[in-house]
C-alpha cells in the first residue's frame, strides 16, 4: 500500500508542477487572520495511530509558528495541489474502506477528509513548504460532525485546504466550528482553537465528505 501510495504523491507531484492554476487572489482583509490557540490539547486517536505508522511525521521538532510568505507562486501552488488531490482520490469512510471507524493513513486512490489533509501536507512539504505552516485540523462542519481539514498558516494569514470544496478559504470563511489542531511546536503535539478547551476527544471521518 506504502509503495502505491508514494507512486500516486510522486505522479502527482508533477501534474501540480505545470497545473494551470485559476484562484482567486487572497485578498486584503487581515482582520483576525490567524487563528488564536489556548494550549496543548489531546491528539485525536486516529492522528495517534497515524504517528505509529509513519513516526517521521511526528518526531520532527517545530520551530513555533511559521508564516509563509505568501507569494502569486506559492498560492497558485496550493490551489493546485488542493485541486488536484481533490481530484484524484475518491471519498470513502474508514468505515467502508478499513472496517473501522477512525484510521488516518495516506490515501491509496479513496481516502476520508483526514487522508485527503495528510497527502496535501506531504506533497506541500516536499515542494518546500515549512511543516510548521501545514496543520492538520479538527472541526465540526455544517452537519455538526467531526471533519478534517489542512489549515495552511501564511503571512496574509490562516487559510483552509478542504476536500470539501476546491477553493481555498479564510478559516473565518469556512463556516466550521475550529476545534483543535497540529501544534507549530511539533513533536505530535496538539492545541486548543476554543477557550473552553472541552475534554472529550472527538472523531473524524465518519462522512465521505
Amino acid at each position: 500500500m506504502k509503495a502505491t501510495f508514494f507512486a500516486m504523491a510522486a505522479v502527482l507531484a508533477a501534474t501540480t508542477a505545470s497545473a494551470p492554476a485559476k484562484a482567486a487572489t487572497p485578498g486584503q482583509d487581515t482582520a483576525a487572520a490567524n487563528m488564536e490557540v489556548f494550549g496543548e490539547a489531546r491528539a485525536p486517536i486516529g492522528y495517534t495511530q497515524f504517528c505509529g505508522q509513519f513516526p517521521q511525521e511526528c518526531a520532527v521538532r517545530g520551530r513555533g509558528r511559521t508564516n509563509m510568505s505568501l507569494t502569486e507562486s506559492r498560492w497558485r501552488e496550493l490551489d493546485a495541489i488542493n485541486r488536484q488531490v481533490n481530484a484524484t482520490v475518491t471519498p470513502v469512510t474508514d468505515l467502508e474502506l478499513y472496517g473501522t471507524e477512525e484510521l488516518w493513513t495516506y490515501p491509496n486512490r479513496y481516502g476520508d477528509c483526514e487522508d485527503y489533509a495528510l497527502l496535501k501536507r506531504l506533497m506541500l512539504i516536499r515542494r518546500g513548504w515549512a511543516p510548521e505552516s501545514l496543520l492538520m485540523t479538527v472541526v465540526w462542519d455544517e452537519n455538526g460532525e467531526g471533519h478534517a481539514i489542512l489549515t495552511v498558516t501564511t503571512s496574509a494569514g490562516d487559510f483552509v485546504l478542504d476536500n470539501k470544496r476546491d477553493d481555498i478559504r479564510r478559516w473565518q470563511a469556512t463556516g466550521y466550528v475550529f476545534e483543535k489542531r497540529q501544534s507549530a511546536q511539533g513533536y505530535g503535539r496538539w492545541v486548543w482553537l476554543r477557550a473552553d478547551r472541552p475534554a472529550a476527544v472527538m472523531g473524524v471521518g465518519t462522512t465521505k465528505r
